[in-house]
């Protein structure tokens, strides 16, 4: 596959590099993880094969050969040879296929691109995820730009029961208003008054343009502290909510860091994650507290879900 336009900010991610944030990599990795499996689950892959994460806007390419590919995520329009192809189903694409796409759409900015039988690209630490802080990973450890050629490792022209491998739910995206996000309370809530929880937990925020992969900034009423925010620096999960000296919230994402030094109120659900990942700056969002029984509750249905697609596709 050739990238004839690269689009804003279109990276290599898998699920992400594990067991070296001792050593200070970040795990990197889909920031949306429901359409990111939903993509490979569709193409017939293990559901951690290297895809394309697009932001904000879609890619146009050439296929050397015949393949299969999946669109999942926010609807970037995408179209095949000049007519118009659908998102969450795998699609047949012949040697000399343009796929050309536009801008993300339907409450969402983020879009992924799997291909049946996965990207040939040498994995780095064990994964095949840009982190582009580092510079590695993906290819040449940066975003893609036009004239990148991407090699297939195992490509095939058709799957089984094609007509199968469609999903027909509603993705998840950021389009409610406000978005509720549910949060399982941290250990180090006791560092936030009564008063400073009660604002957390009932107050409006608003998604900053300060965000990237790193961490989602908010903006909206500051989160009262009884003795500041800073505390000696220990590690940080997906979706630790960082409270710092501004009382601003912070949502801590994929390519975030090892460790951090302000005291966190709690962690946004794991499969909450992939909603936040959907939204664009101006989102209004509400936290909204939860047990950490519920949020397992969350995390096994989604799992559910994905072993009735794969069954329903013939994985």
């Amino acid at each position: 596959m050739k990238i004839l336009q690269a689009g804003p900010l279109t990276t290599v991610q898998d699920r992400g590099r594990f067991g070296f944030m001792a050593l200070g990599f970040s795990p990197s990795g889909a920031m949306d993880d429901f359409s990111f499996t939903l993509a490979n689950i569709l193409a017939g892959n293990d559901e951690g094969e290297a895809a394309l994460e697009m932001t904000v806007a879609g890619i146009s390419a050439v296929f050397d050969g015949p393949a299969v590919i999946v669109l999942t995520g926010a609807d970037i329009s995408p179209r095949i040879d000049g007519k118009p192809a659908a998102m969450n189903r795998a699609l047949a694409v012949g040697a000399g296929s343009v796929l050309s796409s536009s801008f993300a759409q339907g409450g969402g900015c983020r879009s992924y691109l799997a291909v049946a039988g996965g990207l040939d690209l040498p994995p780095v630490l064990g994964s095949r995820s840009t982190n582009l802080k580092a510079g590695i990973g993906g290819l040449g450890g940066r975003k893609l730009r036009s004239e990148d050629y991407l090699p297939f490792r195992a490509p095939c022209s058709v799957l089984p029961a094609m007509e199968k491998r469609v999903y027909e739910g509603r993705p998840p995206a950021g389009g409610s208003d406000p978005l509720v996000l549910h949060v399982v309370p941290g250990v180090q809530e006791d560092r936030f008054s009564p008063e400073g929880i009660r604002t957390f937990y009932t107050s409006a925020y608003t998604l900053s343009p300060d965000s990237d992969r790193m961490g989602i900034r908010f903006a909206g009423p500051p989160v009262e502290s009884m003795r500041g925010t800073d505390i000696v620096s220990d590690g940080i999960a997906a979706g630790a909510v960082q409270i710092p000296n501004s009382g601003q919230p912070v949502v801590l994402m994929r390519d975030r860091q090892t460790t951090g030094g302000y005291a966190k109120i709690g962690t946004v659900a794991g499969t909450d994650l992939c909603l936040l990942a959907q939204l664009f700056p101006g989102t209004p969002v509400r936290f909204k507290k939860i047990s950490l029984r519920r949020a397992e509750g969350m995390y096994f249905r989604r799992l559910a879900e994905f072993r009735g697609l794969k069954k329903k596709s013939g994985g």
